[in-house]
């Protein structure tokens, strides 16, 4: 095993450095001036292949003067541009003579997977792929009471919205989903009591979008680990190397992120490190965690070149991960990458597989997503879900800062694993209740607990989960009469049953809760849970849900004026994404209106 990792480690150094001398920043359109996605770009000194993305732009690291593109799309002359300066390219194809194409304006290609789970979609922005989202229906209780909710502590959803919006640009609707959006801030944190790994509260009260309906929240904090009890990791840094993460924004962003996670190491943590792109090799065997200087420099000798094989990264990672395994320690993969898998298994059913042999090993896999036009978030999700782990996108600094610093233990420390939460609904008080959110993984909210996969909970993390809910005459007649305060044996709203695992231990373990039927109005709710109410609402906004059709983007900013704390940094930020998305899609509805207007006149 030492010798294969040696020989590859040495093929990896004789790959030349790839020298970031220069930025080659242009776009590509038609003659007619439309943008061309999804262009394929040859460099011809590196044979590196770069696409554009959802606006024709493309950018690309040029290592000397002068350099030689060849620009590729089917029904379109070739078009080769000799590269002498700094001047920003635009490129224009011309059609082969005869060549008829038929030009989509918008940015979806759907391809249906399953009819019995509904439908699976590709959401495609430039070249990047988000698994299809069915939001959640209305289901009656008195038939279905039951449903149950796979709990996870993604967060990757929120910062790539966040991503979009800064960018001026409108948000694919498969690219939100929101119980990762209520998962970034943590809200509502409350320590469990001695010897519990769970604490959780409910929360009854008035739907801001729908006066005849409620809003049901649960809030589930796990346990936080004493720092000076933190068991031994086992490491693995998992790192695409390929030609596409050669941006600013892609492979030294995450450098920078694993920079940041070594000095949180121990002496007892151990570090290695895996490259696939180029060549496929391990650039550090298992280091204490003491030497932080031989770490960093590993790191800062990894450069980016050639294709993606990230099947082979990921088996060699593993296998490096159980030969190195610590018995009742943190194993753990960190794979950060931009999910453009191109060569060995691709799909992500191939990827599921793959993953899914190695789950039972003790072994956990975080994924860290970055980059733009070519993000393959369904693949990152899927290789986090059936790898026991979580999935985070970071799109600065101050993200990688906030994953691996400020949330390390969160991130990278497991309470509790295969997460689920079962949740048994009163028919005399719930006529019918909707999940919002985990419109990706509880599928048809009628299927049982044990046909829901659950999640992984960190350290410390907080996470909340809603229902909308259609009230009985029962239910609105105690509200009418003022006696809703709750107590009573009868008066049991839901019962609440979260089934999970200690890491390390396969016996199931379950904590219980009874939920008394106790109503509050909205205004009169802790300030947390008004401002998560907030966060649902922008995310429905964003998906363009049928349920907050009646609610424009000035009620959600009001709102989270009112509920954001503008101590915390990030719920301010909130407010400023809310107002700039308010901007973004009114003007697109102006422009549309103006248009209609032109074409009926």
């Amino acid at each position: 095993m030492k010798s294969i990792a040696c020989i590859a480690t040495c093929l990896f150094f004789c790959i030349p450095g790839f020298c970031q001398d220069y930025y080659v920043r242009g776009e590509v359109r038609d003659e007619a001036g439309n943008i061309l996605q999804n262009v394929k770009i040859i460099q011809k000194t590196t044979d590196l292949i770069f696409r554009t993305g959802a606006y024709g732009t493309f950018g690309l690291m040029s290592r000397k003067r002068p350099d030689t593109l060849d620009f590729f799309l089917d029904g379109y002359r070739a078009e080769r541009v000799y590269v002498k300066n700094d001047d920003y390219l635009k490129i224009s194809l011309k059609l082969v003579p005869g060549t008829t194409l038929h030009i989509k304006k918008d940015k979806l290609a759907s391809l249906t997977k399953d009819l019995s789970r509904d439908v699976q979609r590709k959401w495609f922005t430039g070249d990047e792929t988000y698994t299809s989202l069915l939001e959640n229906r209305f289901v009656k209780a008195q038939q279905f009471p039951q449903t149950g909710v796979s709990l996870n502590i993604d967060k990757a959803s929120y910062s790539n919205v966040r991503r979009f919006l800064s960018q001026d640009a409108q948000v694919p609707p498969d690219a939100v989903r929101i119980e990762e959006m209520l998962n970034y801030f943590n809200l509502g944190y409350h320590q469990p009591d001695p010897g519990n790994t769970f604490y959780l509260t409910s929360t009854l009260t008035s739907c801001p979008w729908n006066e005849n309906n409620q809003l049901y929240l649960l809030n589930l904090s796990a346990q936080k680990i004493n720092t000076d009890s933190l068991p031994p990791s086992n490491l693995v840094f998992l790192i695409d190397v390929s030609g596409s993460m050669d941006m600013p924004n892609r492979l030294p962003l995450l450098k920078s992120a694993f920079r940041l996670l070594v000095d949180n190491l121990r002496e007892k943590d151990t570090v290695s490190i895996v490259v696939y792109g180029g060549a496929l090799g391990i650039m550090l065997q298992p280091t204490s965690g003491k030497e932080k200087d031989s770490i960093r420099k590993a790191i800062d000798q990894i450069y980016a070149g050639g294709a993606t094989p990230g099947e082979s990264g990921i088996r060699t990672a593993y296998g490096l991960a159980k030969h190195h395994f610590v018995k009742d320690g943190n194993n753990r993969i960190i794979l950060a990458t931009d999910g453009d898998f191109n060569v060995g298994l691709k799909t992500e059913e191939e990827l599921d597989q793959l993953i899914t042999q190695h789950r039972e090993s003790g072994i956990y896999l975080t994924c860290l997503g970055v980059g733009m036009g070519n993000l393959k978030d369904s693949k990152i999700q899927t290789l986090a879900r059936k790898g026991n782990g979580n999935y985070a996108y970071i799109d600065s600094y101050v993200e990688a800062e906030k994953i691996l610093l400020k949330e390390f233990t969160q991130t990278l420390y497991t309470v509790a694993d295969r997460v689920f939460m079962n949740v048994s609904f009163n028919p005399e008080f719930v006529k019918e209740y909707r999940l919002i959110g985990f419109d990706n993984r509880a599928g048809d909210v009628g299927d049982s607990l044990t046909q829901v996969e659950g999640g992984e909970i960190g350290s410390g993390f907080s996470m909340t989960a809603m229902f909308e809910i259609v009230p009985t005459e029962r239910n609105l007649e105690i509200i009418e009469s003022g006696n809703y305060s709750g107590g009573r044996l009868t008066d049991i709203l839901s019962n609440i049953k979260v089934e999970y695992s200690l890491p390390n231990d396969s016996t199931r373990q379950y904590y219980s809760y009874a939920s008394d039927f106790s109503f509050s109005k909205f205004n009169e709710i802790d300030r947390c849970r008004r401002f998560s109410t907030a966060v649902v609402m922008f995310g429905a906004k964003l998906r363009s849900s049928p349920h907050v059709k009646n609610t424009d983007w000035s009620d959600i900013l009001s709102l989270a004026n009112l509920t954001a704390d503008m101590e915390n940094p990030e719920q301010k930020e909130f407010v400023s994404l809310v107002q700039k998305a308010k901007s973004l899609y009114s003007k697109t509805k102006r422009k549309k209106r103006k248009a209609k207007k032109e074409q009926d006149s």
